[in-house]
C-alpha cells in the first residue's frame, strides 16, 4: 500500500489552547466551510497557496527574477501577483530576501507527525496533555487521523479532535475509537445566520452531538463570539441549552474574536474580516 501522506499547514508544539494541558496541535489543510471570521485562512485550500506579506516587501524583484510562471511583477514600490499562474512551487519564496513570501501548506506522513509528536511526550503526562487534530478541517483526512491516532494511542497518548461538526456520521463513527476527546465549534445558532457566514448548518452539529452523545464520548463546546453576528442572549441561552440536553459535553467555552489572522487574509489576497 502507499504510504498515507497528509496536507498540513502547520504544527504547533506546546500549545495550550487546543484541549487540556500542553499539547501537539497539527493543522490539518482544507475545510468544507467557509467562516468569515477564520483566523486560519490558509486552511481553506486543500491545496498550497502562495502568501504575500505586502507590509515586508522590499521590492528587489528577486522573486520575478525566479519565477518560472510570471506571477510577480514588480516596480518601484509595487508588487502585483498573478496568484492564476502561481503552481506553488516555492522558488520565490527561497528566493525573497525579506521573508515577505510564504507557502502555506506541505505534505506530511504518518511517520514524520509521530516522532514529532513524541518528543514531547513528557510534557504530556504531568499536564494532562497530548496531541490535537486541528485545521481546516482535520476529519477530511479522517483516514490518516486514524492511522496517526491509533499509533499514538498505543504509545498511551491522549488524542483530540478540533472539529467544526458538519461531518458524515461513518466519518465520525471511525474517528470514535482513536479519539479521546472531540472539541466541538458551536459557532452560530440561527440556521439562516449560520449558512450566511460559515456555509453550515447548526442542525448539522446537533446530529454530532447526538451521535457523540449516544457513543459516550467526552465533548467540549467551543463558541466563537463574533461582534454583531451572535453576541447576544439568544444565542448564549442556546449553549446553555445544549449543555443540559447533551450530558456528553462537559464544559463549554466562550471564544472571543480576534483580528489575528486578518493579516493572512490579505497575504492570499482577499478581503479582510471587518466584524
Amino acid at each position: 500500500m502507499p504510504e498515507l501522506r497528509a496536507r498540513i499547514f502547520d504544527v504547533q508544539r506546546f500549545s495550550l489552547n487546543d484541549g487540556p494541558g500542553v499539547r501537539t496541535t497539527i493543522f490539518f489543510q482544507g475545510c468544507n466551510l467557509r467562516c468569515a471570521w477564520c483566523h486560519n485562512p490558509e486552511s481553506m485550500s486543500p491545496t498550497p497557496q502562495l502568501g504575500y506579506f505586502a507590509d515586508l516587501c522590499v521590492h528587489c524583484g528577486a522573486c520575478h527574477d525566479v519565477c518560472p510562471e510570471g506571477v510577480h511583477t514588480v516596480g518601484p514600490g509595487s508588487h502585483t501577483l498573478d496568484r492564476s499562474r502561481c503552481s506553488a512551487c516555492g522558488r520565490c519564496v527561497e528566493a525573497c530576501p525579506a521573508s515577505a513570501l510564504k507557502i502555506f501548506g506541505r505534505e506530511a506522513t504518518v511517520d514524520e507527525l509521530f516522532d514529532l509528536a513524541l518528543r514531547d511526550r513528557a510534557y504530556y503526562g504531568p499536564s494532562g496533555g497530548g496531541v490535537t487534530f486541528s485545521g481546516g478541517e482535520a476529519s477530511l483526512q479522517h483516514e490518516f487521523v486514524v492511522e496517526l491516532a491509533t499509533r499514538l494511542r498505543h504509545e498511551g497518548l491522549s488524542t483530540a479532535l478540533e472539529t467544526h461538526g458538519v461531518v458524515a456520521s461513518s466519518v465520525l463513527k471511525s474517528l470514535l475509537p482513536v479519539i479521546g476527546l472531540f472539541l466541538v465549534d458551536w459557532k452560530v445558532s440561527d440556521e439562516a445566520t449560520a449558512l450566511r457566514y460559515t456555509g453550515g448548518v447548526p442542525s448539522a452539529v446537533e446530529r454530532t452531538l447526538r451521535l457523540l452523545q449516544e457513543a459516550g464520548a467526552r465533548v467540549h463546546l467551543r463558541c466563537p463570539i463574533i461582534p454583531g453576528v451572535n453576541d447576544s442572549a439568544a444565542h448564549r441561552a442556546v449553549i446553555a441549552g445544549l449543555a443540559k440536553r447533551f450530558s456528553c459535553i462537559e464544559q463549554t467555552e466562550e471564544l472571543p474574536y480576534h483580528r489575528w489572522g486578518n493579516r493572512k487574509w490579505a497575504a492570499l489576497g482577499r478581503e479582510e474580516p471587518c466584524f
